[in-house]
């Protein structure tokens, strides 16, 4: 067995070479701090983009950053598992916080983070409306997160996965829980507003990715909390997405499901795009079942006093049938 934070000698002098270069070292600090672009970093260091772009690969293939794509966008922050992880992580250690250069590139990076939060808040600004409308449709927001709260515990947990993850507001109020967390969305547009909500919560502990729910850009068995909130009303297929969610769950993990219960509100399907009015707790048992899950737990939050003309809000919580103990298959990306 491995020992943990160890690597064989050329990964560690890889890594090494590969950090001992001004304009490296000072991407390494950046990228440890927030997760950019490539634009971005150009800005912030003042340098070309070839010469960025070039830097940036030789730090990608030292594993001590991860590179992953939004659309036409790549995006790279510091590798967060792993010995090279650990090593990226102690030699930004060893150096003075208050050093001028670092110090002036944090600056920049402040001014690309304001940025990037002014963009977030027009496109939010523009689509508010409709998200309060739906907002105002079912039982208080509040009300929703403290019962997924609830169900969740008080941690601690090691890795949170949340598809669909819209605004990031899951993962702002899981992640202060967890290791890790992890948010998959298809829109970059949304993704952007996300981003903008994490960085301003001072959560250093979540990712952001583009991708399918049906096919899912992240490490299968590893996610002890995965999250579907209000997404399985959009789906043609939800079996297909909560069956995806297992695949990545971790033995013995937890799925949360957040939806509405079933209702008649058919204006819903053309104004918003739902493509399913609700579901009962019949149904989510049975998706749950052929994704070899147990159905744990269900809720109705129904409307309160005030709130009658409001849709009720169901959570459904499954558990991966396997054991902590069970083997598990072993990815060629695990063996790297």
């Amino acid at each position: 067995m491995k020992n943990p934070g160890k690597a064989p000698f050329p990964v560690i002098l890889a890594g090494l070479e590969a950090a001992a270069e001004i304009t490296r070292l000072r991407l390494l600090a950046l990228l440890a701090e927030a997760e950019l672009t490539v634009s971005e970093l150009v800005t912030i260091l003042g340098q070309s983009q070839p010469r960025i772009s070039r830097h940036l690969k030789l730090l990608v293939e030292a594993g001590l950053i991860e590179r992953h794509r939004e659309g036409a966008w790549a995006f790279f922050r510091m590798a967060d598992r792993g010995a090279r992880a650990e090593l990226a992580r102690d030699i930004l250690a060893r150096i003075e916080t208050s050093d001028p250069l670092l110090t002036s590139d944090r600056t920049r990076l402040d001014e690309a983070r304001r940025a990037r939060a002014d963009t977030a808040a027009r496109y939010f600004a523009d689509h508010a409306p409709e998200w309060d409308r739906i907002r105002s449709l079912h039982v208080a927001e509040d009300k929703v997160e403290a019962a997924i709260l609830d169900i969740v515990g008080q941690g601690p947990i090691g890795a949170v996965l949340d598809l669909g993850t819209g605004t990031g507001r899951m993962l702002e109020l899981v992640a202060p829980l967890a290791e890790r967390a992890v948010g998959v969305d298809q829109s970059p547009a949304m993704l952007n507003v996300a981003r903008a909500r994490l960085e301003r919560a001072g959560l250093r502990n979540t990712q952001l990715r583009q991708g399918d729910i049906y096919a899912l850009p992240v490490e299968r068995n590893r996610y002890d909390l995965v999250i579907i909130h209000r997404v399985l009303h959009y789906l043609d297929d939800p079996g297909r997405a909560i069956r995806e969610a297992a695949r990545v769950t971790r033995p013995g993990g937890r799925l949360i499901v957040v939806d509405f219960a079933p209702h008649t509100h058919e204006f819903m399907r053309e104004k918003y795009a739902h493509r399913r009015l609700g579901f009962d707790a019949a149904e989510i048992a049975d998706f749950m079942r052929e994704a070899d899950l147990d159905l744990v737990e269900h809720r109705d939050l129904r409307p309160g006093k005030g709130e009658a003309d409001r849709l009720t809000v169901s959570i459904w919580v499954g558990r991966d049938r396997r054991v902590q103990g069970d083997a598990l298959p072993i990815t060629h990306a695990e063996m790297a």
